[in-house]
């Protein structure tokens, strides 16, 4: 069965490429999104030529073009940069699955919870897209330390949420596939604490002096 084609919009970045790396060998044919078309394909080939032997293909284009060639679209850019990022990748991007990874931090305290005008990233993103988007929000608790280590086996947990029901089983199936354990985190509304979260993180790295605490959840019968 072919898999779905994944458009990671800012996969140039730690947290895009890392993932991009994981869902590439998971066996996704992975386009890389950058507002250079440059950047993306001298960016995706030094990620290719890591990949192992029967990875899918992972390709880069400019934004625009990513989001129209995916069949789902992940966004992974700082917050500041998420406004205009929809703007170019909005017309591709309709009648799609789009996850967000985002989280609004507030410069120079990003170590604080700060919640911006819309309620939380994943919100506005939403507000912005339009109703025939299906927005969910993931991997905001996951830090990108790790995740281009292949042979690192995850021990935090994704949350997702959204309001399709669908939707958030298509985010979990990725999280999966990436080697997460992923929890249905309830609707959109949600991801304004779970967002929050990870400014307390931050703030739990600076002061045990390590870089990549995240969260578990307990209770929960795992495979």
């Amino acid at each position: 069965m072919t898999k779905p084609t994944l458009a990671v919009i800012g996969g140039t970045g730690a947290e895009g490429s890392g993932l991009a790396i994981r869902w590439a060998v998971a066996g996704y044919p992975v386009v890389i999104g950058s507002r250079s078309l440059e950047k993306a394909e001298s960016v995706s080939a030094e990620l290719a030529a890591t990949l192992p032997p029967g990875s899918a293909s992972l390709t880069g284009l400019d934004n625009a073009a990513a989001a129209a060639a995916g069949d789902i679209v992940i966004l992974s850019v700082p917050y500041s940069a998420q406004e205009a990022t929809i703007a170019q990748v909005l017309e591709g991007s309709q009648g799609k699955v789009f996850l967000t990874v985002g989280v609004p931090l507030k410069p120079p305290k990003v170590a604080t919870v700060w919640q911006p005008a819309g309620g939380s990233a994943a919100a506005e993103a939403q507000a912005q897209l339009g109703d025939d988007v299906r927005v969910v929000a993931a991997f905001q608790n996951i830090s990108a330390t790790h995740l281009l280590d292949l042979e690192w086996e995850p021990d935090c947990d994704v949350l997702i949420t959204g309001d399709d029901k669908e939707a958030k089983a298509v985010a979990i199936e990725l999280a999966e596939a990436a080697g997460f354990f992923a929890l249905n985190a309830g609707p959109l509304a949600n991801a304004t604490v779970i967002e929050g979260l990870t400014a307390v993180l931050i703030g739990i790295n600076i002061r045990n002096k390590v870089k990549g605490s995240g969260i578990r959840i307990t209770g929960i019968q795992r495979a």
